[in-house]
């Protein structure tokens, strides 16, 4: 499951893997934007995750991870809501794997600078299903957990290259001077 967690709309994803089969099962949005109370949004967060999870019972889910704004007071209540999502993952002992928005458009588009628009499209084909969605944050939410469904099923992805430091050190050390 893939989760696009926000403070107006959260969108969600779900895809079923069986081998190395990859199929859409739903997607779909939470509108929080009549809300204007941030706690009630936040707990309609929690409320929907709970919903959600109970429903599709993930094995993993994947998050966008947090990125760099210009509002502080944006980015606090964004880091919140994705709190809120990512505690109803754990609370179920749910793995979280978080991922950047670049990455996830990278691994869908081949492009990081890639629109929803092309995020979509790309989306359709990959899933090879046709939908319309009300809003571009479900299909966000499906290019989260193909993502990680690309990350775990590529031979390249391991905890050698995880993208952290160490394990980059070890795997090149004739490129540390």
């Amino acid at each position: 499951m893939g989760i696009d967690p926000g403070t107006n709309l959260l969108g969600f994803g779900v895809i079923r893997v069986i081998g190395r089969d990859v199929s859409f099962v739903d997607m779909g949005v939470l509108d929080m934007r009549k809300e204007k109370d941030h706690f009630a949004k936040l707990r309609k967060v929690s409320e929907k995750m709970e919903d959600l999870l109970d429903i599709y019972r993930p094995d993993e889910l994947s998050v966008e991870s947090p990125f760099y704004g210009k509002n502080p007071q944006v980015m606090l209540k964004l880091g919140r809501a994705q709190g809120a999502a990512i505690t109803a993952a754990l609370k179920r002992g749910i793995p979280v794997t978080e991922y950047a928005p670049r990455k996830a458009k990278i691994s869908i588009t081949g492009a990081g600078a890639a629109s929803k628009e092309q995020v979509g499209t790309m989306i359709r084909k990959i899933l090879n299903v046709e939908f319309a969605p009300e809003h571009l944050d479900a299909t966000d939410a499906l290019a989260l957990a193909l993502c990680h469904y690309f990350h775990l099923t590529n031979p390249l992805s391991s905890a050698r290259t995880s993208g952290d430091w160490k394990h980059f050190i070890e795997a090149n050390p004739d490129r540390i001077k």
